[in-house]
């Protein structure tokens, strides 16, 4: 039986964080979508290319909450100190 690899956990804490950080992106797109903020929807939805924009859009957010959701959980680990 292999041993577990001992950066298991630290895999675990940041992949639970960009979990969180995608909620809050598919979130955000969903709403910016559901309430056609500066006509991005009809845009979109006008668009032959709709498939594309969506992936686009989606994948940004994922990008940015992701990374965001994670950077704040490697930065909460800290000790203040005097």
């Amino acid at each position: 039986m292999p041993t577990p690899s001992p950066y298991a956990p630290f895999v675990s804490f940041l992949l639970k964080h960009l979990a969180v950080g995608t909620a809050g992106g598919l979130l955000l797109g969903v709403l910016l979508l559901a309430m056609d903020v500066a006509g991005l929807r009809t845009l979109i939805l006008a668009s032959p290319d709709r498939a594309l924009f969506l992936v686009l859009l989606f994948f940004g957010l994922w990008i940015t909450f992701g990374s965001l959701a994670m950077a704040v959980g490697i930065m909460q680990l800290g000790e203040e100190r005097d």
